[in-house]
């Protein structure tokens, strides 16, 4: 549950980055949320769930 919500307060933060910085614009941020929505509802939402966990998985158990 934390890492969904870590994740979910990145991509927020990316989004604000993007519509200050690189002209992303308000109407098109809300369809990528809207995309999020419907992509959560989909079939392909397991497969996207595995795909996050698996990175997350192979991030953290990078030594430096």
């Amino acid at each position: 549950m934390a890492l969904s919500i870590s994740a979910v307060v990145l991509l927020a933060i990316i989004v604000i980055l993007l519509c200050r910085k690189s002209g992303l614009k308000a109407g098109h941020a809300a369809i990528c949320v809207l995309l999020g929505f419907y992509l959560a509802s989909s079939t392909v939402a397991p497969t996207l769930h595995q795909l996050t966990k698996s990175v997350t998985a192979m991030i953290g158990g990078i030594k430096f």
